[in-house]
């Protein structure tokens, strides 16, 4: 793998659209015969919805919604074993449900009609704000992914929200003519036309349409664009970056996610017409400037999910929370054997203060799918503060001030983020960072501490061993001291240390062994295959176990996902090079055995 594989791409950032684009092409899926109980011998009536969508969109998904043999096989036990449910893409068909619809059958509105492959797109034309929105499509799928009660009323496109359209492929357009006709007069759209199509339009904005084969559902002006490209304007399927991606796609895919080079800081505006500070900051944390292909590839025993990027050869920095160079493995590494949470950051003294951002914004959307408000009786110890305990020092260290980057930034390598321990008395967590001049990190130690003292924390002096200096901060409202330190580790790096203890500290200065030498970190090897090393390293049971230990799991921002937190065993992250101007970071998300 290239050395400078990490500072010619931003692809670790990009992943935060994929995330949200993945979700949405588990929208679509749930229309699969395999869900529903419904046939799957349909085949192949013409080009993929990409040869409909236009050339300029910032994403599209795509994904097989009838599969057959092996890939249904392996998409139905993956969702069984993640939902603990016989049909586990079912209650998403709420994602067609549109203003006045009522509820949805797949087998009587669907299966007579849908043909094998679906797709949906947001459209470069962007909304009111005039950029891509999907804030209002992430709140709809992640209610029908936890249970919650998603309605017509929440349908994601429309002139005040998402601009773009869901496209399904149709094995009889009749029939899917007549569906459409129904759903257009259950939300009162009158007939009209566009260059000669025949659509039904709502006041709100929404359309319906049979263009060439598709069936689209989406914004009046998605609708438009569909229109415009199948009587002759630019197709994505026949963009040169997105048929170059997709040609190295790997077998098996269920469903793949293309996001568009420098999709817009302001997808993130939300369907009020305000800002979404979560969305913001996510994409700020994740998303970058190559253009992306992100295919999802389910079996019984993982989901795997390969981004590949096109390699401009641009030196821009990347780091990133997942980080795909030969640099965030090293740093995963070298981080305590005993870790159960391991992630490896290449170059992040040129994304500390994003990524800090992006962070505090993943806790703040993590929480809003939860609910609002601590749990009665549990206010020492949340989430958010554990995690905004860390933030604070970060977010010094990563600010945007000349003076930041002159005492912090100017040093900062590598870094690794771990936790280690199974309950609240072995707990060890926290930040280690590659110095690359000792004495500027070392400084750094007070200066820091000083920096958090005038912000209302209180430090005093520690002694740690293999520490050359070190502090010990309490701040405001979280339930532990920092330890601060800098030191030289056992291999003789100068390492920055961020701990929840002065053992935390120690576990880095002086670790018994190293991740590399440990059974997970080889299980992640292997899941990861072709030699990959891993940058990210999680062990779920035990994780879970920390939480529940403490009293976590009920906490509103937590228990929802609990469920399917027990589905998990494993995370793996690595990245490599596939040649031809193509980088691909690879996650694979092991999945519990069904007993």
């Amino acid at each position: 793998m290239p050395e400078d594989l990490d500072h010619r791409s931003r692809s670790s950032r990009r992943l935060a659209i994929a995330g949200l684009a993945v979700l949405a092409v588990v929208v679509i899926a749930v229309l699969v015969a395999i869900a529903a109980g419904g046939s799957s011998h349909s085949t192949a009536t013409g080009p993929a919805p990409a040869a409909a969508v236009p050339s300029s969109t910032p994403l599209f998904a795509e994904a097989v919604v009838r599969p057959e043999g092996s890939l249904k096989t392996a998409a139905q036990a993956a969702g069984q074993t993640l939902a603990h449910q016989p049909d586990p893409y079912l209650r998403l068909l709420t994602a067609l449900q549109t203003p006045g619809s009522g509820r949805l059958d797949f087998n009587s509105d669907l299966a007579p009609w849908l043909g094998p492959r679906a797709g949906i797109f947001l459209s470069a034309a962007g909304g009111a704000a005039g950029q891509p929105d999907i804030s209002q499509l992430l709140s709809l799928i992640t209610q029908g992914l936890l249970g919650g009660s998603a309605t017509a009323s929440a349908f994601p496109f429309g002139p005040h929200s998402a601009q773009g359209a869901i496209v399904l492929d149709t094995t009889n357009t009749s029939k899917a003519s007549s569906f459409l006709d129904s759903q257009a007069k259950l939300a009162g759209a009158h007939a009209t036309s566009y260059r000669g199509v025949a659509l039904q339009s709502t006041a709100g904005g929404v359309a319906f349409a049979l263009v060439d084969h598709y069936a689209v559902i989406g914004s009046e002006a998605g609708v438009h664009d569909v229109i415009d490209t199948t009587l002759g304007g630019s197709a994505l399927a026949h963009a040169a970056g997105y048929t170059k991606l997709l040609a190295h796609s790997p077998s098996g895919t269920l469903a793949h996610v293309y996001v568009a080079p420098a999709l817009p800081a302001s997808t993130t505006t939300s369907a009020s017409g305000g800002k979404s500070p979560g969305l913001s900051g996510l994409l700020g944390l994740l998303a970058g400037t190559r253009e992306s292909n992100i295919s999802v590839v389910p079996s019984a025993a993982s989901i795997t999910f390969d981004a590949d990027a096109l390699n401009s050869g641009a030196a821009a920095a990347s780091g990133g929370l997942i980080a795909s160079g030969a640099e965030g493995a090293r740093a995963a590494g070298e981080l305590p054997g005993e870790a159960w949470l391991a992630v490896g950051l290449g170059d992040a003294g040129a994304t500390l203060g994003g990524d800090v951002q992006g962070l505090r914004a993943l806790l703040s959307l993590v929480t809003s799918f939860g609910g609002a408000g601590p749990v009665e009786g549990a206010a020492t110890l949340s989430l958010n503060g554990l995690l905004n305990g860390i933030f604070t020092p970060l977010s010094v260290l990563g600010a945007e001030s000349a003076e930041a980057k002159r005492e912090y930034q100017s040093w900062i390598g590598s870094a690794g983020v771990f936790g280690s321990g199974s309950g609240l008395l072995t707990l060890k967590a926290g930040v280690s960072i590659d110095s690359t001049n000792p004495a500027l990190s070392r400084a750094a130690v007070p200066e820091l501490a000083a920096a958090l003292a005038k912000s209302g924390a209180s430090v005093q002096h520690v002694s740690i061993p293999g520490a050359e200096a070190s502090a010990a901060v309490a701040l405001p409202g979280f339930p532990v001291n920092l330890t601060i330190a800098d030191g030289k580790a056992a291999n003789g790096q100068t390492k920055f240390v961020i701990g929840l203890s002065e053992p935390s500290v120690e576990s880095v200065l002086k670790p018994a062994s190293t991740l590399a030498q440990s059974a997970p970190y080889t299980t992640a090897s292997a899941a990861l295959g072709e030699g990959v090393k891993p940058s990210i390293v999680v062990d779920f049971p035990t994780f879970l176990g920390l939480l529940e230990g403490v009293g976590l799991t009920e906490e509103p921002a937590i228990s929802k996902f609990v469920p399917y937190l027990r589905s998990l065993t494993t995370l793996a992250g690595g990245g490599k090079s596939l040649g031809e101007g193509v980088d691909r970071f690879g996650l694979v998300l092991g999945l519990q055995h069904a007993e």
